[in-house]
C-alpha cells in the first residue's frame, strides 16, 4: 500500500441530477457529470486536484444502492492491485469487480469484506 491509504470515494444516489444539484448548491461548487459505461453507472465528480488530493463522486447505477452504507471507499494499492485481488478469496472475502480500466485514472477492483462491506481498490498501474 502506498503512503496515502485513501484516494477515492463514492456516495451512492438514486437520482443523480437531483443529488448533483443538491451538492452543488450546498458546496457552491460545480461538479462534472460523466457516464462510466464499463461499470454501468453515471457519476458527478467533485472538484479535486488529481495530483494532490483525494477525489470522489456521486454515483448512480443498478449495483449502487444509496442509504446506510451507501458510500464506497477506495484503498490505494498502487502497483499491487492484482496481488490484492488474488488474496481476497483466501482471506474470506469475495471479489465483486475484478481489475477494470478507468482511463486515464488507472485501474480499480471491488471486493466484499467479511462483514459484507463493499470496498474499492485503486492503482494507477
Amino acid at each position: 500500500m502506498k503512503d496515502d491509504a485513501l484516494n477515492w470515494f463514492e456516495i451512492f444516489v438514486s437520482d443523480l441530477a437531483k443529488a448533483q444539484a443538491f451538492y452543488e448548491a450546498i458546496l457552491k461548487a460545480p461538479m462534472t457529470a460523466i457516464t462510466a459505461a464499463a461499470s454501468g453507472c453515471s457519476m458527478a465528480i467533485f472538484n479535486y486536484n488529481q495530483e494532490l488530493g483525494v477525489g470522489g463522486a456521486l454515483t448512480q447505477g443498478e449495483n449502487y444502492k444509496p442509504g446506510a452504507g451507501g458510500t464506497m471507499v477506495y484503498l490505494n494499492v498502487e502497483g499491487d492491485l492484482d496481488g490484492v485481488l488474488e488474496r481476497i478469496p483466501a482471506a474470506g472475502g469475495k471479489v465483486i469487480r475484478p481489475r477494470m480500466a478507468i482511463p486515464p485514472h488507472g485501474f480499480i477492483g471491488v471486493f466484499e469484506d467479511l462483514d459484507g462491506n463493499l470496498v474499492g481498490l485503486h492503482s494507477v498501474a
